[in-house]
């Protein structure tokens, strides 16, 4: 796949101004031809009351990440893409620092498509496994 990479990039982070991705900082940082990559500080913004980043705060990393990939790597001019299902598995936690996202297409179905997300750290310690099922509609005329 040829793209420019940079206004990939340029166009959904701004598609996430005065939404839940700019509410928790996320960025997207990467993309190459089957990837996205994005990053999400940890700070107590993101904690849960014990000082650790919440599940809920990875899973909205994961799915953010996925439905940004959709967009990026499946039709969108006659379809529209929505997330079924998530789920998220929590192998260590973290504090501090920037947790990373990565997506990859598992199967790219003309209905149905599956992501996988791996959550990982700054040193590339697994902090979650996450999978993503989105479908994709036909848009309303």
């Amino acid at each position: 796949m040829q793209f420019d990479k940079e206004k990939i990039l340029a166009m959904i982070n701004q598609r996430c101004k005065n939404t839940l991705m700019e509410t928790l900082q996320i960025e997207y940082i990467e993309v190459g031809d089957e990837y996205l990559v994005a990053k999400m500080p940890v700070t107590p913004r993101v904690h849960q009351p014990d000082g650790i980043l919440h599940g809920g705060a990875t899973v909205a990393l994961a799915e953010s990440v996925g439905s940004a990939a959709s967009l990026v790597f499946l039709d969108t001019q006659d379809f529209i893409i929505r997330g079924i299902e998530i789920s998220a598995n929590h192998l260590k936690s973290v504090a501090q620092g920037e947790v990373y996202a990565t997506t990859r297409l598992l199967h790219k179905g003309r209905t149905t498509q599956l992501w996988e997300i791996k959550i990982t750290d700054q040193q590339q310690n697994i902090i979650s496994i996450c999978k993503l099922t989105t479908i994709r509609l036909p848009k309303a005329n």
